[in-house]
């Protein structure tokens, strides 16, 4: 069998740093937490786990966060729990990805304006409940719609709106997205926020697709890219979507050229293990 990398898998930038910055103050004396998973791969929270650093659900910010270091993950928060984790006084070290950063400044700025801000993405998503919590106008009220398609893109009623994307949506669904609400808006504003990592990872996907026969996704299931990213994959040839090397199908090794991509969250380690597996 012939196995394949993708040109781009695995960590992108916002991930890596996440990882460094919690790992970094695992280092210090102080206790350490991260405000849900910092990333979504089990396997990976494990490993942070094993070196002291404990995901936390918004329910249990209590008394043990005192003098305690709490990590923002990368998908970003809302800026009301930010404050609660102020209030409560922890250390933050913000891991917030840069891309997310921005898409969260320019929702508050909009919203400042007036305008209603429709975020393309995954409703429930981190990352999209992050950016809603900006999108609020001045007496309070939130200026935020989420939608997930064309069809909830044409239901939006507004006055005037700006579209902003999760970092990690497909493009075609994006511009789909985009069609439908211009059709409504024609003086629509768009901010194109889409990761330039996640256009590469399936293009990358498709080139690799051209040259094997059928292709192994590595990532957590619990991971919305790399969902995306295995639904891709099933389009062009057979796919199979594992966490680790063990989860690997028998028929897999049927084929003569396998191909190997990942999600941005999925640890080197874990798709060298997956690669060894298949050559083996």
């Amino acid at each position: 069998m012939r196995v394949e990398r993708a040109a781009v898998l695995g960590r992108c930038m916002g991930v890596r740093r996440a990882v460094g910055l919690a790992l970094r103050a695992a280092e210090g004396e102080r206790p350490v937490y991260t405000l849900g998973p910092l990333i979504h791969n089990p396997q990976a929270v494990a490993e942070l786990e094993a070196r002291g650093i404990h995901a936390l659900a918004e329910e249990e910010l209590d008394d043990r966060l005192i003098d305690a270091t709490v990590v923002i993950r990368a998908h970003g928060v809302p800026p009301q729990l930010r404050t609660k984790l102020q209030s409560r006084s922890a250390r933050v070290v913000d891991a917030t990805c840069p891309r997310v950063l921005a898409s969260q400044r320019k929702a508050a700025s909009f919203a400042e304006r007036g305008y209603t801000v429709v975020i393309a993405g995954d409703a429930g998503h981190g990352e999209v409940t992050g950016i809603a919590g900006y999108a609020t106008r001045a007496g309070g009220e939130s200026a935020a719609i989420v939608v997930g398609g064309p069809e909830e893109a044409r239901r939006v009623e507004a006055r005037k709106v700006v579209l902003i994307a999760q970092t990690t949506i497909k493009r075609e669904e994006y511009e789909a997205i985009r069609a439908a609400l211009a059709e409504n808006f024609p003086s629509l504003e768009t901010m194109d926020s889409i990761c330039p990592c996640t256009d590469e990872r399936l293009e990358a996907l498709a080139d690799l697709a051209r040259r094997v026969d059928a292709i192994v996704v590595v990532g957590g299931r619990n991971s919305a890219n790399t969902a995306r990213l295995y639904l891709s994959a099933r389009a062009l040839r057979p796919a199979w979507l594992v966490e680790t090397a063990a989860e690997l199908p028998a028929e897999v090794f049927g084929y003569g050229a396998v191909g190997l991509t990942a999600g941005a969250s999925t640890p080197d380690l874990l798709i060298d293990e997956v690669e060894s597996a298949l050559k083996a």
